[in-house]
């Protein structure tokens, strides 16, 4: 069969309308754009958010009750099937995939948003309010969003167990459409897929491109702004052009392992040189602090202060990762064959919270250490700069400072680079029309779809302003509450009736 055959016309066309005519716009009016998205954030956080908290609730629900009941042990493929790869290599795709270079955003500079402007009725600056900006950060990143990215992942199983004939997000609501991902109902659902992975990858890369512009532009001595962050998203779209070019296996296998081993050094580089005792037991710290009220945080709506903070924070990262979690989901079941339910459960909320939760001890609380000893004024470069700019004052007190700041720039980009080639592989594979377990889209459409994805979050950029880019998170999110509600059903019921 050749190429124009196999590529889906319906999806492909749809994905790029979806592009244009979120982009041309914004391009044309920036100003009333960017305010429009504004109003649009506070409207949906405001009279929707409690529907955020009580997905994140449900979905930790759904799965421990699919992992430690009858259905744990149900092999996501054929019986005798063993795993593409090891636990290694998976631990490290899934989670280069699932985090980015938004973890490297976030993590150094989170803490001072909550300090100085703490939740639950807490003082701003005092003892208590740094404990809990040292713990909400690996809260946001820890066991919630990992389940939001779990659930799709077991509900596109029948992909490998029914032997459907393509790699799509519709394969998650086997049991309603019947096993007929072509009908109006799984074409809908597709659609709603890729209006996700869009704004949650412009979203990521309108994070990070920043922080890594601000950073190249301290080692170089250039002048960071929009022209450096438009060269760095064309030199991250070239690497991870590349790297889909490779392949799954030679391309993002090797690149997700190679940049998890750079991370773990960065990381423990800082814990050996910075305020070892210091991190240690603030980490120990959060860690109790967390799992004391983790129902708590979950459910918390702020119904009486109304300080703002749930639907800042708490809403956004969860409508990001309900946006960015078909797409993780997609690929990750791609390379699950093999796994069980049960593995692959605890492996994705174990791994991925472990992971999110080091950089937030060490790097976040590193950065807490030098704003109370008062060696550097984080907050304050926070407040007035930006956070791009408070990261780079934070590597500026380590020792080997230009080295340091190298090495984490190198590892933010690569983050970005395995986030979107994953991306980029999976839009691919949902606008293919046939796709058989093992096989790879083709090559010019993985490159293609690199290409493409680089497209809204530069268009974010230009219009500007964090609640602009997280605007687009929530808007794309909220379609997918309901699917996910469609899903958990139809994997329950198609469980049932293999299993009876």
């Amino acid at each position: 069969m050749n190429n124009k055959q196999q590529i889906d016309r319906v999806s492909f066309g749809a994905c790029i309308s979806i592009i244009v005519l979120s982009c041309i716009p914004l391009i044309m009016y920036p100003d009333s754009g960017g305010t429009f998205l504004v109003d649009l954030y506070n409207l949906i956080a405001d009279k929707l958010g409690y529907l955020y908290l009580m997905a994140g609730l449900a979905a930790i629900g759904f799965l421990a009750w699919l992992a430690f009941g009858r259905f744990g042990k149900v092999l996501l493929g054929q019986q005798g099937e063993k795993p593409d790869f090891g636990n290694l290599s998976w631990a490290a795709m899934l989670f280069c995939a699932g985090i980015g270079a938004g973890l490297m955003a976030w993590a150094p500079i989170e803490w001072g948003y909550y300090y100085d402007t703490p939740l639950f009725d807490v003082a701003a600056r005092s003892v208590e309010a740094a404990e809990w900006a040292s713990t909400y950060g690996i809260f946001h990143w820890g066991f919630t969003a990992w389940a939001f990215y779990c659930l799709p992942t077991i509900a596109i199983a029948p992909y490998y167990v029914k032997r459907t004939e393509s790699l799509r997000f519709s394969n998650s609501c086997y049991y309603w459409l019947d096993g007929r991902e072509d009908t109006r109902r799984g074409r809908l659902i597709d659609f709603l897929f890729m209006i996700g992975l869009l704004g949650g990858a412009g979203s990521s890369l309108g994070f990070s491109t920043p922080m890594i512009s601000t950073l190249f532009a301290r080692l170089t001595g250039l002048e960071p702004g929009f022209s450096m962050e438009f060269g760095v998203v064309i030199v991250s779209v070239i690497f991870f052009a590349i790297s889909v070019w490779l392949g799954l296996k030679k391309g993002i296998k090797r690149l997700s392992e190679l940049n998890l081993w750079l991370a773990m050094v960065l990381l423990g580089f800082i814990l050996i040189v910075g305020p070892t005792v210091f991190l240690l037991k603030t980490s120990l710290n959060s860690v109790g602090l967390m799992l004391d009220n983790l129902v708590r945080m979950s459910s918390w709506t702020d119904a009486f202060t109304s300080s703002g903070f749930v639907e800042s924070w708490t809403v956004f990262y969860w409508a990001w990762w309900i946006a960015y979690g078909p797409f993780v989901g997609l690929f990750v079941t791609r390379i699950s064959r093999g796994r069980t339910i049960r593995q692959v459960v605890l492996g994705m909320l174990g791994y991925g919270t472990l992971g999110c939760a080091l950089f937030y001890m060490i790097i976040g609380n590193y950065g807490m250490h030098l704003e109370l000893t008062e060696a550097v004024a984080v907050t304050e470069t926070l407040s007035a700069q930006g956070a791009p700019a408070a990261i780079t004052v934070i590597l500026e007190q380590l020792p080997w400072a230009t080295l340091v700041i190298a090495a984490f720039t190198l590892v933010a980009l690569v983050f970005s680079v395995t986030t979107y080639d994953s991306a980029s592989y999976i839009l691919a594979s949902s606008a293919t029309r046939r796709l058989a377990p093992g096989q790879d889209p083709e090559r010019w459409h993985r490159v293609f779809w690199a290409m493409a994805l680089a497209v809204l979050p530069l268009t974010l950029m230009f219009v500007g302003g964090l609640q602009v880019i997280q605007t687009a998170t929530l808007v794309v999110s909220l379609p997918l509450l309901f699917v996910g509600v469609m899903m958990a059903w139809s994997l329950s019921r198609q469980l049932a009736k293999d299993h009876q």
